[in-house]
Formats: structure tokens, C-alpha cells, sequence
């Protein structure tokens, strides 16, 4: 299944690491078939800070065009998993000349917001079960926070080569941050 990426570059858009939002096509096999009523945006980002930067702000605004405002539990909720697992895609799954792919779909009848993170490193997978953290660790956290702001989350391997780490986030308003 190939899906056509928002194109998005913004005035400066370039730094160091070269362009943070990349133009072109990329091909899932894995996840939901995304159909004309479930509104869907797909992007591709340089595997850099400013990428995952960019793909946190670009959920945001989707969320926000999809009817969940920036200050909404619901948007939060997203920005936080997108920036986790945009983070890990470059921090973790960075192979150097690739960048990394986002994808965003709103399933209203389910209620649930599917955040689909690709990259290029096929052997550096997420742990199958959630990992624990230690108070005084500098790092581990991250899957922890997917698994408490996602209905469910896992992993699944990109052809020809990859992983697609995905999350579902509710979408019901009942559910607040505050809660957690």
C-alpha cells in the first residue's frame, strides 16, 4: 500500500542536518487499511531532533483540524506519544541516509487516534512487554508514558526493511490526564 506524504516544508526548514520534512512516497504493509472516511496524514521527517520535533507540532495541528484543540486531553495525549516515539525512531532506530515516517488516523466510530512511527532499523525493535524503570535511571521512561496514554501499542516489522512502532490513543473525552 503506498500512501501519498503531506508535503510540508516551512521557511527555514533547513539546518544542519539537512531538510527535517521530506517530500516523496512511502509503502506500509502493516496496520489498518485507512479508508476515505477515516481522515489519515502521513509525512516523512529527517532522522534528526528537529524531525521528531516537527512531526510532535504537525500532530498537533492535525489534531486540532480533526476537532481536538492543542489545550484537549485527547491532543495532549497524541503530542506525547508522537514525541516518544518519534524520539525513539531517531534516537534508536536512526540508520544513517533514512529518514523516518509518520502517520495519523483518526477512527471516530472507534474512537481512537492510531499514531504509526516508522524508521529504518529492523533489528532494534521495542520490548515486547512494557519495560520497567528504575527512580533513578536518566532513560527508560518513555514506553512506560505510550503505555499509559495508549489503549494498546506494539510493533510491527516494515518490508523490505524496518519496523513500524504503533500506538492507539481513545479519543473519549471522559478520559483525562489528570486521571493518570
Amino acid at each position: 500500500m503506498t500512501t501519498r506524504v503531506q508535503r510540508g516544508t516551512s521557511q527555514g526548514s533547513t539546518g544542519k542536518d539537512g531538510p527535517a520534512v521530506l517530500t516523496g512516497t512511502t509503502s506500509s504493509g502493516e496496520g489498518p487499511r485507512w479508508t476515505p472516511e477515516h481522515p489519515t496524514i502521513a509525512a516523512q521527517f529527517a532522522s534528526c531532533p528537529r524531525g521528531a520535533r516537527l512531526a510532535r507540532r504537525l500532530a498537533v495541528r492535525h489534531m486540532e483540524e480533526w476537532g481536538h484543540p492543542p489545550e484537549s486531553d485527547v491532543s495532549c495525549a497524541v503530542a506525547l506519544v508522537v514525541g516518544e516515539l518519534a524520539a525513539n525512531a531517531v534516537q534508536h532506530g536512526r540508520v544513517p541516509g533514512r529518514d523516518f515516517g509518520l502517520r495519523l488516523g483518526l477512527d471516530e466510530v472507534a474512537g481512537v487516534v492510531r499514531i504509526e512511527v516508522a524508521d529504518a532499523a529492523t533489528a532494534k525493535r521495542p520490548p515486547a512487554a512494557t519495560p520497567s524503570s528504575y527512580p533513578d535511571g536518566e532513560s527508560g521512561r518513555g514506553l512506560l508514558m505510550v503505555d499509559v496514554l495508549a489503549v494498546r501499542w506494539g510493533s510491527t516489522p516494515r518490508h523490505p526493511v524496518g519496523k513500524t512502532v504503533w500506538a492507539e490513543v481513545s479519543t473519549d473525552a471522559s478520559t483525562s490526564l489528570l486521571d493518570l
